[in-house]
This record gives structure tokens, C-alpha cells and sequence, in this order.
């Protein structure tokens, strides 16, 4: 197993994230955990709910972004990006 140097230090939320899952796009379910940063992998439109409640629509993210939003929601409807990464 890997030393990690900096265990005993707080994180932060400009830290790197240390952990990232999957996000299916849906209209009706909330993500598990919410997220510091979500990935696009592949361009398009991502609409979500943000982490204050409102719901915003980013249109035409690039292919390789990394968002530094906190949303509790990707909306299926809206949505045509693909590759969709949550990052912690």
C-alpha cells in the first residue's frame, strides 16, 4: 500500500479529490454523495441540480472538462454528455 505524506492534513475543497464513482444521468433520484468536481468525458449539454437547490443547464461542455460545481442531480432530460464522472 502506497504512504500517503499529507493523511494527517485537513482537505480542503481545492484539494485533489481522492475518490470518484460513475453518475447515471436521472430525472427522479439524487446522487449518493455529492460531489467536489464532475467530469465530462465526451461533449454536451450536462443539466443539474446545484448543491443551493437551483437548476442550471451547462450547454456545450467540452469533452475532458472538469467542473468545479457540487450538484446533487444529473437530469437524464437535458443531458447529452456522456462519461459522466463524480469526483470526492
Amino acid at each position: 500500500m502506497a504512504t500517503d505524506a499529507f493523511a494527517a492534513f485537513s482537505k480542503g475543497l481545492d484539494a485533489p479529490a481522492t475518490k470518484a464513482f460513475d453518475i447515471t444521468p436521472s430525472d427522479t433520484a439524487d446522487l449518493a454523495e455529492i460531489p467536489r468536481y464532475v467530469y465530462v468525458g465526451s461533449a454536451g449539454d450536462l443539466k443539474v441540480d446545484m448543491m443551493d437547490g437551483g437548476t442550471v443547464t451547462f450547454t456545450a461542455v467540452p469533452a475532458g472538462t472538469l467542473l468545479p460545481i457540487r450538484v446533487t442531480r444529473v437530469y437524464l432530460t437535458g443531458t447529452t454528455a456522456t462519461g459522466i464522472v463524480g469526483l470526492v
